[in-house]
């Protein structure tokens, strides 16, 4: 028994393809049971593809030489000859299009008699042919959305900028707080000055983080800097603490020192006093006074 279920195009004419029932059964059974066949079962000139459907062989004899195809392609008012393989996708079509039209591929519709066609299915299998006529429609929906999508992008690009030169920053003030900390661990006193200065640069960079609008990673990026200069700041209120015992420790180490100065002076004073008596002495004589 012989089935008639597929016609195919040539030069105007009709030729219809007679596949026995058993071949289209074996083809269909012995899909994906052969690991070299590539998920594909050829029979009689015709394949079964990977999704089930049947169709007409595709020559891919290396020497046999697929033809190119002129097709002419309406956007507007205007038409545009456009040179393809007779065996490319919709999909090589958008991209050539694009090219003369500047209308972007994901915001193309071809539509081919009547029937908007999907970029992964074949000009041939279309039935398109030499000078075959296909309409382009600009997609206005996709075209929003990719612009939306392109700003949203550029706003993510621009806010991750900003968090690396705030970073950039912040990594040069670090080195400055771990300098400060190094001194006061060492006993120097540093200049009050200098904490109120770093502070104000570390709140600065801590408002321009607060002023970016992020979503995602770079979202993610900007909470971890900000924590950073927070750490920081907190840092220089304690080695400012310090800083503050630390002077207090060196004004009473000075009086003391000036108490002890003075306290040493008075011992030596005492000691040359003392010295013009001769304690412990005994003086004979043999002067008597009479009275």
């Amino acid at each position: 028994m012989f089935l008639h279920t597929f016609e195919y195009h040539i030069n105007q004419g009709v030729t219809f393809t007679t596949i026995s029932k058993d071949s289209i059964l074996r083809m269909k059974s012995n899909k994906g049971s052969s690991p070299t066949a590539a998920n594909t079962e050829v029979v009689g000139g015709w394949e079964v593809r990977p999704g089930g459907m049947l169709v007409q062989k595709r020559n891919s004899d290396c020497n046999h030489i697929v033809p190119n195809i002129k097709v002419r392609v309406k956007y507007g008012s205007v038409y545009h000859e456009v040179v393809i393989s007779s065996q490319a996708s919709f999909g090589e079509l958008k991209k050539l299009v694009a090219g003369v039209t500047g209308v972007h591929t994901q915001d193309q519709k071809l539509i081919y008699k009547e029937k908007e066609r999907d970029s992964k299915w074949f000009l041939d299998s279309a039935g398109v042919r030499d000078g075959s006529k296909i309409v382009l429609v600009e997609d206005e929906v996709s075209r929003e959305r990719r612009r939306l999508e392109s700003r949203k992008n550029a706003k993510l690009d621009k806010a991750s900028k900003e968090i690396a030169d705030i970073k950039f920053e912040v990594d040069t003030l670090s080195k400055k707080v771990a300098a400060i900390e190094l001194e006061i661990n060492g006993g120097k006193k540093v200049v009050e000055t200098v904490f109120l200065s770093l502070i104000e640069l570390l709140m600065t960079q801590l408002i321009k983080l607060d002023a970016i609008d992020a979503d995602g990673d770079v979202k993610l990026h900007r909470r971890m800097q900000v924590k950073r200069v927070q750490k920081y700041i907190e840092t220089l209120d304690m080695l400012k603490v310090r800083n503050s015992s630390l002077e207090k420790l060196q004004q009473h180490r000075q009086i003391y020192k000036g108490s002890m100065s003075k306290t040493f002076q008075k011992q030596q004073e005492m000691k040359k006093i003392n010295g013009n008596f001769n304690y412990g002495q005994v003086v004979v004589t043999t002067k008597w006074e009479t009275f």
